[in-house]
C-alpha cells in the first residue's frame, strides 16, 4: 500500500529515533526532504557538520559528489544516499579528462612545476585527487576568491575545473585575465585558465531577465550565484554562495523587492514577500528534486535491516588524495 507524505513522515521520525543516524539535507533538496533534515545546508557546510556528528550512519540528500565529500572527510562513517543523483557539472570531468586538461597546457608551454590546479567543490573524488596529486586544493563558491589569491602567491598558473563561470566571475572580480580551454586564448597569456564546464541551471538566467525585472519593479534588486554566466554577474547587485545569498536576502528591509538567480526550492523558501525568481521559466535542479520522502524511507528501512542500500565507497587512494585536497582548503 502506497503511504501518504504524512504517513511517510511520520515512519521516517520513527526510524531517525530508533536507529543511529543523522539525515542531511542540501538547501536545494525539494521541501518535504529539507524539512526533514537534522543537518542543512550547502554542500561544504554539510560536510563539515557531519565531521562532528556522532551518529555511525549519514543518509545524505543531495547529488552523488556531496555524498563522496562526507566520506572523504569522514571516512569511518557508514555514508549512504537515498538517491545517488549526479551533478551536471560534476560529470563533466573525469580523471582522464582532467589529465588532457594539464597536457593542454603542456602543449602550450606550460610545465607541470608551473601549474597549480583548483576543484570547485561540485566534482568528484577522483577529480579532487588529481588535484590533491599536482599540489592542488578545493574551493568553494564562498572561499574561492581567498583560496585564488592564496594559490597566485606561488607564482603558478591556475587550472580551474570545471566551472568556468565561477572561474570567470573570480579572476573579473581580482582583475586577472581568463580564458576557457579551447576557446582560442594564448594559455600563456592568463592567469586563471578554465575548464569549460557549467551549472545548467545557472545558464537559465539571462540579462533580457534582469532588464526585464528593473523596468517592472524600478529600485529591485538582483541577487545571483556565482555559478552564472559573467554577464550575469556583471549586471548584478550582488553575488554571492548559496549561503551568501540567504544571508543578503534574509537581511533586506521586508519592502525591499529581490530577484534571486540561484536553483528554484531555495528562492521559494527564502522569503514570503517581495522575493521573485530571476527567470522566465522554473529553475529547478532535475537531479537535486530526484529524492523523494519514499526514497528517505526506504534507506533508513535497509539500515534498520543490516543491508544498508546505495553506500557511498571511495578506494584507498582516492580517499587519500582527495582528503589533501580538500584539507589544504579547510586549513586556509
Amino acid at each position: 500500500m502506497q503511504l501518504t507524505t504524512e504517513q511517510l513522515k511520520d515512519k521516517i521520525n520513527e526510524y531517525k529515533k530508533k536507529l543511529d543516524v543523522t539525515v542531511v539535507a542540501h538547501f536545494y533538496q525539494r521541501d518535504e526532504v529539507f524539512e526533514i533534515g537534522d543537518i542543512t545546508g550547502d554542500s561544504l557546510e554539510l560536510a563539515q557538520k557531519t565531521m562532528v556528528d556522532d551518529s555511525e550512519f549519514v543518509v545524505f540528500c543531495g547529488v552523488g559528489f556531496m555524498g563522496q565529500s562526507v566520506k572523504v572527510l569522514s571516512p569511518h562513517k557508514c555514508v549512504v544516499m537515498p538517491k545517488v543523483a549526479c551533478c551536471a557539472m560534476a560529470t563533466m570531468i573525469d580523471g582522464a579528462q582532467f589529465n588532457v586538461s594539464v597536457k593542454a597546457l603542456n602543449d602550450a608551454g606550460i610545465p607541470n612545476e608551473n601549474i597549480l590546479p583548483i576543484t570547485y567543490i561540485n566534482s568528484n573524488a577522483e577529480v579532487k585527487a588529481k588535484v590533491g596529486e599536482m599540489g592542488g586544493m578545493v574551493c568553494t563558491s564562498s572561499n574561492a576568491k581567498k583560496i585564488i589569491t592564496t594559490a597566485l602567491k606561488e607564482g603558478k598558473k591556475i587550472l580551474f575545473v570545471p566551472d568556468r563561470c565561477l572561474g570567470q566571475n573570480i579572476a573579473n572580480q581580482m582583475g586577472l585575465k581568463s580564458c576557457v580551454l579551447g576557446d582560442g586564448t594564448n594559455l600563456a597569456e592568463s592567469d586563471i585558465i578554465c575548464f569549460n564546464g557549467f551549472c545548467s541551471v545557472h545558464q537559465l538566467f539571462s540579462v533580457d531577465d534582469i532588464n526585464f525585472y528593473r523596468k517592472k519593479f524600478p529600485g529591485i534588486l538582483i541577487a545571483v550565484h556565482p555559478e552564472c554566466d559573467p554577464s550575469i554577474c556583471d549586471a548584478s547587485d550582488f553575488v554571492g554562495s548559496t549561503s551568501q545569498l540567504i544571508r543578503y536576502i534574509t537581511e533586506l528591509p521586508e519592502d525591499q523587492k529581490v530577484a534571486v538567480g540561484t536553483e528554484f526550492n531555495l528562492v521559494n523558501r527564502l522569503r514570503p514577500k517581495n522575493t521573485y525568481v530571476l527567470s522566465s521559466t522554473k529553475p529547478e535542479c532535475p537531479t537535486m528534486n530526484e529524492t523523494t520522502l519514499q526514497d528517505v524511507y526506504d534507506i533508513l528501512k535497509s539500515i534498520d535491516e543490516g543491508e544498508p542500500l546505495n553506500e557511498i565507497k571511495i578506494d584507498g587512494h582516492t580517499q587519500k588524495w582527495a582528503k589533501i585536497a580538500l584539507d589544504r582548503m579547510l586549513a586556509l
